[in-house]
């Protein structure tokens, strides 16, 4: 087992509080990712076609289960590790002395996950010094979001990279030979919320992609869409599309046997009646006992709806007019002064952004857990 010659880094890094916009625009304050740290991408080939059969939970729930797999691995080891969630899919940096045992759990998870749901997770690792070698960049900072939530900010296009090479080049045969269930521990995963819609019927929740185009430098345009998006929405707070009022226990039989199969990787009868009563009893815990109503405000507060991940990916709760405004203000200044970007619910025409968010993101209402 190769031993990373520092498994503390991420935890060693300094923990910025100043805005996030004004922390992407300072370079300065980014650290390189070590040589000996990994890239780990778990992914679910063909997510699209699953969500439109229906399938939106488990999908969801599969790739929470590849960050909770790593993350109970790393706490057990004590070493602290970013992670970046991406609804059918997750990516995480991990040091040298937690890869074998990390891809062992991913590749039960992988198993569970085709065996259980049909589904194929594909998995895989690269180190750092290939990303590296490369000249692919990743340089990372982490920023407190508040007293409970601290994100990770990464810049350059190293775990793109990453995803897309291990994508490409995922061997369904290299992983059948690692069978290892009890290295897969699930703890803490739970699928018991309802979905939740856009906070008015006046409001709606605008879902944002911003990609720096090959050859530009995206931290300073990170930072003005970032600002803007903060000037014309407020705070992350404000802007957030869930609240405690609005988080339902749903427990309902499927949403139960899916976490199950999920965690266990198998039907248990004695699992399953347990948590019928644990969620019975749970609503009325959490309507009527001061812990639980701080659980729920907690659970808001640890809510991330804000990804940095060499991209920006945010979720955006507000009114069409501020919809209008952000899709009028972002073309204007990234003409004028940083020149070439990317977006998902934008379209290039003549070199120019064309907003088309009327067209692409009316009212999405997915669900939120």
């Amino acid at each position: 087992m190769a031993i990373s010659t520092n498994p503390n880094f991420f935890s060693d890094l300094s923990l910025q509080t100043i805005s996030i916009s004004d922390l992407v625009g300072n370079k300065s304050l980014f650290s390189k990712v070590p040589e000996d740290w990994h890239a780990i991408v778990a992914d679910i080939n063909n997510s699209t076609e699953a969500i439109g059969k229906g399938n939106h939970d488990q999908v969801n729930l599969v790739a929470t289960g590849s960050v909770i797999a790593i993350l109970n691995l790393a706490y057990s080891k004590n070493i602290s590790i970013p992670f970046f969630f991406g609804g059918d899919g997750a990516t995480m940096l991990i040091p040298s002395e937690l890869l074998g045992a990390a891809m062992t759990a991913l590749n039960q998870h992988r198993i569970n996950t085709l065996v259980n749901f049909g589904f194929e997770l594909k998995i895989g690792s690269l180190s750092l010094k290939e990303i590296h070698d490369n000249k692919v960049s990743l340089d990372i900072a982490k920023v407190k979001i508040s007293d409970v939530l601290t994100i990770p900010i990464v810049l350059g296009e190293g775990l793109q990279y990453a995803e897309k090479h291990i994508k490409a080049n995922f061997n369904d045969a290299n992983n059948n030979t690692l069978k290892i269930p009890e290295l897969l521990n699930l703890e803490g995963m739970e699928c018991k919320w309802d979905k939740i819609n856009p906070p008015e019927t006046h409001q709606e929740v605008v879902s944002l992609i911003v990609v720096a185009c090959k050859g530009e430098e995206p931290s300073e345009i990170f930072s003005k869409v970032l600002k803007n998006i903060d000037t014309i929405y407020g705070s992350l707070d404000s802007r957030k599309p869930i609240s405690v009022k609005r988080l339902k226990l749903k427990a309902s039989l499927r949403k139960m046997n899916d976490e199950m199969r999920t965690k266990l990787g198998k039907y248990d009868g004695f699992y399953l009646l347990k948590n019928w009563f644990t969620m019975t009893f749970g609503k009325y815990y959490l309507k009527n006992t001061a812990s639980g109503k701080n659980y729920l405000q907690k659970l808001v507060e640890l809510t991330d709806t804000l990804t940095i991940d060499g991209r920006i990916n945010t979720v955006i709760t507000g009114t069409p007019q501020q919809r209008k405004s952000l899709s009028s203000c972002l073309p204007h200044f990234l003409k004028i002064s940083l020149g070439c970007i990317d977006f998902t619910g934008m379209n290039f025409e003549n070199g120019c952004c064309k907003p088309i968010f009327e067209d692409v993101f009316k009212k999405i209402k997915e669900s939120f857990w």
